[in-house]
C-alpha cells in the first residue's frame, strides 16, 4: 500500500471531516505539553469509535507506517510527539462514559474521557482518586499510557491501581481485551505491563476503572515555613508518626509568588515554603491526626498554619497548588519541567543541591511537588529569546535527574520517559534491563510501529544482539531524526 492508498483508506474509515492533511491544521498537534520538542505529523485522523481506531491501526500496519496515539496532549515528556512521516491517531472524540456500576465500584469509559469527568459521573458518593494537576483536561487514555498519579497518590496510589480492564488495539490491528470488571484476574499481569507503557504496546479503546467511596471527613491545612528544608523535615516527621495523609504537597518561595498572583489565596509571598496537607477518613481519626499534624508542623518551624474553614477555602488551597505550573508564565517566559523521584527522607538535602545547581547555572528553579512520595517537579525557568539559555536549562534539568539517581531515586514518577528522558534511561537501567524491556515491547509490537522513538535510549530492532547497535529502519528512512 503506497501513501496515496493509505490516505484514501483512512478517509473511508473516518470520513473527510476527520482526516487532517493541511499543515496549518496539523500544527495543532506538533507537540504535547513539553513545548521544547515539535514535529508535524504526515497526517492525523480523529476516529469516533473503537472500531475506527482498530481500522486506522490496521491500515498503518498494512502500509508499514508508524503511528502515535494522542489524547489531550497535556503530557510533559514528549510522549505524544508525532513521527515525521507517520500517522497521528487523535482519540479526543472517544469521550463517552459507557457504564457506571456503583454497586460494584466500576466505571467503563472511552480513552478521551477527562480525568475529572470520572469523579463527576460517580459523585457525590464515590470518586476516582488519581488526580493529575491537569485533570480537567487530561484524558483517561493518556493517564493509562503514562500511569499518571497526582496529589493524592501518596495514600491512594496511581492509575495502575485503578485500572481493572482494557480493550486494546495492538500494532497489527488486532483487538484484544485484558482484564475486565473483576479485580486481579488469573494469568500473567498483562494489564500491569500495558499501563504505563507510553503507547508503545498498543492503544486502549475501552477502559474499566475502579472507583472508591468518598471518605466520611476531610481536613485540609497549609503550613508556611522559612525554608524548604524545614518543610521537608516536617514531611518526614508526619510520615514517621504513622500518619498517612491523603496528600502532602510542597511549594517553594518562587512557586508561592507565582501561584498567589494567579489564585489570590492570601499566601504570604516571601515565605520559604508552603506545605499543603490533607487528611481524610473517619471523622474521629481525622480530628485526632489533624491535631497531631498541626503540632508537628509547629515543632519543625512553622509559625503560620492555616486550616480551611469550609469547602470553598479548601478548594482555594487546591486551586493555588494546581495553578503552580500555569502560573510560572507570570515570572518566566519559558520553563522546562522535570519529574524526578527521591526517597522522602532525602528531600531536604536534594532541594539544597537543586538550589546550588540553579546558582551554578545562573537560572531560577521553582520547586512544586508531591512531597509525600518524593516526586519532584522542578521547573527550570529560562528565556528562549536569549541565545543558549534553552540549552543550558535542558542541561540543568538533566543534572537534577542525576541528583535524583544519586539519592537512590528515579528519573520519572508520573510524567513518563517519552522523548525527553530516554537519554537518561541507561543511567538507571543496565543493558540486561533494557533488553528485557525490548523483548516485552517486541512481544506486543514486533515491527516497532507503535509510538517509535520513545522510552528506549536508542532505536532497536526485535531480536538484535544486546549492546550491538543496528540502525532502525525508521532512522534509516529519516523518520527518527528528531529522536
Amino acid at each position: 500500500m503506497d501513501g496515496h492508498e493509505l490516505v484514501e483508506r483512512l478517509r473511508r474509515v473516518v470520513g473527510d471531516r476527520w482526516l487532517l492533511l493541511d499543515e496549518h491544521e496539523l500544527r495543532t498537534y506538533e507537540s504535547d505539553g513539553l513545548l521544547q520538542y515539535q514535529q508535524v505529523p504526515r497526517l492525523a485522523v480523529l476516529p469516533g469509535t473503537g472500531e475506527q481506531v482498530r481500522a486506522c491501526v490496521a491500515a498503518c500496519a498494512e502500509a508499514g507506517v508508524p503511528w502515535v496515539a494522542r489524547g489531550a496532549g497535556s503530557g510533559l515528556s514528549g510522549g505524544a510527539l508525532p513521527v515525521k512521516d507517520g500517522v497521528l491517531i487523535v482519540l479526543s472524540r472517544l469521550n463517552r462514559i459507557l457504564e457506571v456500576d456503583l454497586d460494584n465500584g466500576r466505571v467503563c469509559v472511552e480513552p478521551g474521557v477527562t480525568n475529572a469527568a470520572v469523579s463527576t459521573a460517580v459523585a457525590p458518593d464515590f470518586f476516582y482518586p488519581p488526580d493529575p494537576s491537569s485533570q480537567i483536561v487530561c484524558t483517561i487514555g493518556g493517564n493509562v499510557a503514562e500511569n499518571s498519579g497526582g496529589a493524592h497518590c501518596f495514600k491512594y496510589g496511581f492509575t495502575t491501581n485503578y485500572v481493572t480492564g482494557l480493550e486494546v488495539v495492538l500494532a497489527d490491528g488486532t483487538l484484544v481485551t485484558i482484564g475486565g470488571k473483576e479485580l486481579d484476574p488469573p494469568g500473567y499481569d498483562l494489564l500491569g505491563a500495558f499501563v504505563g507503557s507510553e503507547g508503545t504496546l498498543g492503544v486502549a479503546t475501552k477502559i474499566w476503572l475502579r472507583v472508591v467511596p468518598v471518605p466520611e471527613a476531610t481536613r485540609t491545612l497549609v503550613a508556611f515555613f522559612d525554608s524548604t528544608r524545614q518543610a521537608g523535615e516536617a514531611v518526614s516527621a508526619i510520615v514517621q508518626a504513622g500518619i498517612v495523609p491523603g496528600a502532602i504537597e510542597m511549594m517553594d518561595a518562587t512557586t508561592i509568588r507565582a501561584a498567589e498572583a494567579m489564585a489570590h489565596a492570601g499566601y504570604p509571598v516571601g515565605r520559604g515554603a508552603a506545605l499543603l496537607v490533607e487528611l481524610d477518613g473517619a471523622e474521629a481519626e481525622c480530628d485526632a491526626q489533624f491535631t497531631q499534624v498541626t503540632s508537628i508542623c509547629a515543632e519543625q518551624g512553622s509559625d503560620d498554619v492555616r486550616v480551611s474553614r469550609d469547602e470553598a477555602e479548601r478548594a482555594l488551597f487546591w486551586k493555588t497548588r494546581k495553578a503552580a505550573f500555569p502560573a510560572m508564565g507570570r515570572i518566566s517566559p519559558n520553563y522546562f519541567v522535570q519529574d524526578g523521584v527521591v526517597p522522602r527522607t532525602t528531600l531536604p538535602d536534594v532541594l539544597v543541591r537543586i538550589d546550588e545547581l540553579a546558582a551554578e547555572y545562573g537560572l531560577t528553579v521553582a520547586n512544586v511537588f508531591h512531597a509525600g512520595d518524593g516526586n519532584l517537579h522542578p521547573l527550570v525557568c529560562f528565556d528562549a529569546a536569549v541565545e543558549g539559555q534553552a540549552a543550558r536549562a535542558e542541561e540543568l534539568a538533566g543534572r537534577i535527574l542525576d541528583i535524583c539517581l544519586e539519592a537512590g531515586g528515579s528519573i520519572t514518577g508520573e510524567h513518563g520517559v517519552g522523548v525527553d528522558k530516554r537519554k537518561h534511561m541507561a543511567k538507571m537501567f543496565g543493558e540486561g534491563d533494557l533488553a528485557a524491556f525490548q523483548r516485552l515491547r517486541c512481544a506486543f509490537d514486533p515491527d516497532g510501529r507503535a509510538n517509535p522513538g520513545k522510552v528506549m535510549p536508542t532505536p532497536r530492532l526485535c531480536g538484535e544482539v544486546p549492546g550491538v547497535y543496528r540502525q532502525h529502519p525508521l532512522e534509516a528512512a529519516g523518520l527518527a531524526e528528531r529522536f
